[in-house]
C-alpha cells in the first residue's frame, strides 16, 4: 500500500546486478515487429490511453486560468460526438489525472471541485525535472503539494547518487519522499535518459520500488532522451522481479514526447 514503508532492505547486490543489453535489444526490435490493432480494436486502446493519461501543464507561464482549462479538458478529453458513434458517451471516460507544478495545486483542485470531478490532481516535486535542490527544499515541496490536495506526487531521482552507484544514499531519500507523501501515492520518476545504462535504470527501478514507490516512471519529459521499448522492458522485468519477491504489484509509466503518461499494469 501507499503507506508501507519496506525496511531497510541489503542494497549490496544491486551494485553487481548486470543487463544483458543485447537481449533487451532483441526483444524490444521483436515487440516493435509486431502488428498494431485495427478498426474498432485500435478505437478501444486509443480510448483506455485517454483514461491512462496525466493531462499535464509544466510551463513557466501556468496562470489559473490555463490550469483550469486544462481541467476541464481532463473531465472530457475526447468529444461528445466521438464518443457517441462508438457508445461510449455515457461512460464517464475522462483522463487518469491533472498533473502541475506544486504552486499550481490548489488552482486544479478548485476547479476540479467546482466542477464536481473526482479526477485526482498530481504535482511534481523534489526539484522536477533535474533534483538539483537541497533535500529539505524537496521536501517541502511534497509537502506543500499534499497540503495543498495533490493525491498523487511525481518526485525525481537524485541523479547523481545512482550515477555514482550510492544506492543506500538514494534509498534513504525516496524513503524520506515516501513518508512526506502521507497517504498520497508516490510515482518516482527515473530520468532514464540520464542513467547512462540499462543496469542502472534496473538499479533505480528496484531501489525506488523497495523505498515504497508506488509507481515507477521513465521520465520527466525535459530530458534529451525520454521513454525507449528498451528501457520500458527493463523497467518492467524489475517490477516482474520485486512483485515475484515481495507480492507487491508496482505500476509503470511512461513519459512519452508530449508528456502525456500512460499507466499500464505490471505485464
Amino acid at each position: 500500500s501507499s503507506t508501507h514503508l519496506r525496511g531497510l532492505p541489503d542494497l549490496e547486490w544491486v551494485s553487481r546486478v548486470r543487463v544483458n543489453t543485447q537481449a533487451v535489444l532483441k526483444r524490444a526490435q521483436s515487440i516493435q515487429g509486431q502488428k498494431l490493432p485495427k478498426k474498432q480494436w485500435q478505437s478501444a486502446w486509443l480510448l483506455k490511453a485517454v483514461t491512462c493519461i496525466d493531462l499535464t501543464t509544466l510551463s513557466g507561464d501556468d496562470t489559473p486560468s490555463n490550469v483550469h482549462r486544462l481541467c476541464m479538458k481532463a473531465i472530457q478529453p475526447v468529444r461528445h460526438d466521438l464518443l457517441r458513434k462508438m457508445d461510449m458517451h455515457d461512460k464517464g471516460i475522462s483522463t487518469a489525472a491533472v498533473c502541475v507544478y506544486p504552486s499550481r495545486v490548489a488552482d486544479a483542485v478548485r476547479s476540479l471541485k467546482a466542477a464536481n470531478s473526482s479526477i485526482p490532481v498530481a504535482s511534481v516535486a523534489t526539484g522536477f525535472p533535474a533534483g538539483q535542490t537541497p533535500l529539505e527544499s524537496r521536501l517541502q515541496e511534497v509537502r506543500s503539494a499534499v497540503n495543498d490536495g495533490a493525491t498523487e506526487i511525481d518526485i525525481v531521482i537524485n541523479r547523481m547518487l545512482a550515477l555514482t552507484g550510492q544506492w543506500e544514499a538514494m534509498f534513504n531519500e525516496i524513503r524520506l519522499f515516501r513518508e512526506a507523501c502521507g497517504d498520497a501515492h508516490m510515482k518516482t520518476i527515473l530520468a532514464v535518459g540520464e542513467l547512462e545504462t540499462l543496469s542502472n535504470v534496473y538499479k533505480a527501478s528496484m531501489v525506488a520500488m523497495m523505498a515504497g514507490s508506488d509507481f515507477i516512471k521513465t521520465s520527466t519529459g525535459k530530458e534529451a532522451v525520454n521513454a525507449t521499448y528498451p528501457v520500458a522492458i527493463v523497467m518492467l522485468r524489475a517490477i516482474r522481479d520485486y512483485f515475484l519477491c515481495t507480492g507487491h504489484k508496482i505500476y509503470h509509466e511512461v513519459t512519452g514526447q508530449y508528456a502525456a503518461h500512460h499507466e499500464l499494469p505490471m505485464a
